[in-house]
């Protein structure tokens, strides 16, 4: 592997500071309220140097949003040599790191008292998050079906059970109810349940399967696990 220039690095930097300080901009302003000009003041850039690295408040908020779906999607796109159980488990905490951020449950809250009179700003949210982290799941799951680890006829409903077992309920109610945040014991029953539910649902070996998944959570409950 080539190494980066000097350049290269500061620019991938530099992208990563654009990036983190979009999201508290959007976090606080919304999708709307947010300019460029309070982007670039958020991250110490003149207006002219932001547009040089993106030249839209659409596309950054599209690379923004790429960015927090590449970090949950990492496990999936390069599964791990412990197989699937392992792979579930490490994407469902990696999921619940981003989604359960301040920042990143803010922004869902304005954006969902946007989307009523901006309807294509749920648009964009989907389109550059959700939809993709969806697809990302749809793929790896496939996969496992290929590989007789799991049995189901609609991938994408098999996703969907995925997503909403480990974490909806939590998730919704930090949503609603920030004076309310669920702590990381709290997360691991949710996460650890759903789980088992899915598995028991979908895989071909469920005994062995759930034997893994107890031994994960409890390694990650010891803080010896991923």
């Amino acid at each position: 592997m080539t190494a980066l220039s000097r350049r290269e690095q500061n620019r991938m930097e530099r992208t990563r500071r654009i990036l983190d300080g979009a999201l508290r901009v959007f976090a606080e302003a919304g999708y709307s309220g947010t300019t460029m000009d309070a982007i670039a003041a958020a991250v110490g850039l003149s207006k002219p140097t932001l547009y040089q690295y993106f030249d839209s408040k659409e596309t950054l908020f599209q690379a923004m949003m790429l960015g927090q779906r590449d970090r949950m999607m990492t496990v999936f796109e390069h599964p791990s040599a412990q197989g699937m159980v392992h792979d579930l488990h490490a994407f469902a905490w990696d999921y619940a790191d981003v989604v359960m951020r301040p920042e990143m449950l803010s922004l869902a809250r304005l954006i969902i008292g946007e989307v009523q009179r901006f309807p294509e700003i749920g648009r964009a949210y989907q389109a550059s998050g959700p939809d993709r982290l969806l697809a990302g799941i749809m793929a790896y799951l496939d996969a496992q079906r290929a590989a007789d680890r799991l049995a189901f006829d609609d991938a994408e409903l098999a996703a969907q059970d995925l997503w909403g077992l480990i974490l909806s309920a939590p998730r919704t109610q930090a949503l609603y109810r920030p004076d309310a945040m669920p702590g990381r014991d709290d997360l691991a029953r949710y996460i650890t349940n759903g789980l088992r539910v899915f598995l028991r649902a979908y895989s071909t070996d469920p005994p062995r399967d759930l034997e893994q998944l107890e031994a994960l959570a409890s390694a990650h409950t010891t803080g010896t696990g991923p």
